[in-house]
């Protein structure tokens, strides 16, 4: 990652304590933002030795997502680029026009989640109707955390789920993912879940001007 910085930084061999025989062009001096994306603690532990901003994988793998995000903000150091730290997490959104219109969707990630923990990777499928059910317990108790950061059903349960999780998280930005096997339902849960939020946002911005 130090390397990485210098290649984006004003061409000085000597200032990171190690040969730079490399010049990027034209990045050289671009000053590129650098983000930790991470699954893990060490990631975590990483961002906040190099005072970088934090991006949580979370939307598949959360387990210890409370509490790399405790250890990031708890060892944050300021850097060049960031004051203070700053934490992105994933997040699934599945958004329709109800409920269960909105679960229904949901499994063609349940079924990616088990496809690949089994061995057997492949591409997205079609939704299936009461899949989880036909699932053994373990797995279902796994698909249950892997959707732990996750907004699934009609724009009003999206909305409370979603505040529920920045509230639960402090997440100072979100990174939506939607895999919905259906393309036209994917752009909508897109546009739903930006028109729940579109509001607020704009609010903000005009109490900040």
């Amino acid at each position: 990652m130090l390397e990485l910085q210098a290649y984006f930084a004003p061409h000085d061999p000597a200032s990171r304590g190690f040969a730079q025989p490399v010049r990027a062009i034209p990045g050289e001096g671009l000053q590129v933002p650098l983000w930790i994306l991470g699954s893990s603690l060490y990631g975590a532990e990483l961002a906040a030795e190099l005072g970088l901003p934090y991006a949580f994988a979370s939307h598949f793998a959360p387990q210890q997502m409370m509490q790399a995000i405790a250890l990031y903000r708890a060892r944050f150091k300021p850097s060049a680029q960031l004051s203070a730290p700053y934490v992105m997490l994933g997040f699934n959104v599945f958004a329709a026009d109800s409920d269960e219109e909105g679960e229904l969707l949901a499994t063609s990630l349940m079924q990616a989640f088990v496809a690949l923990r089994s061995g057997n990777p492949g591409k997205l499928k079609p939704p299936l109707a009461g899949y989880a059910d036909t699932l053994p317990l373990d797995y279902r108790a796994t698909l249950r955390a892997v959707l732990g950061s996750s907004a699934i059903g009609a724009p009003a349960t999206v909305k409370a789920a979603t505040e529920a999780f920045v509230a639960r998280t402090g997440a100072d930005e979100l990174m939506v993912t939607s895999q919905i096997f259906d393309h036209q339902a994917r752009l909508k849960s897109y546009e739903v879940f930006a028109g729940l939020f579109a509001e607020s946002h704009a609010s903000a911005a005009g109490v900040a001007a």
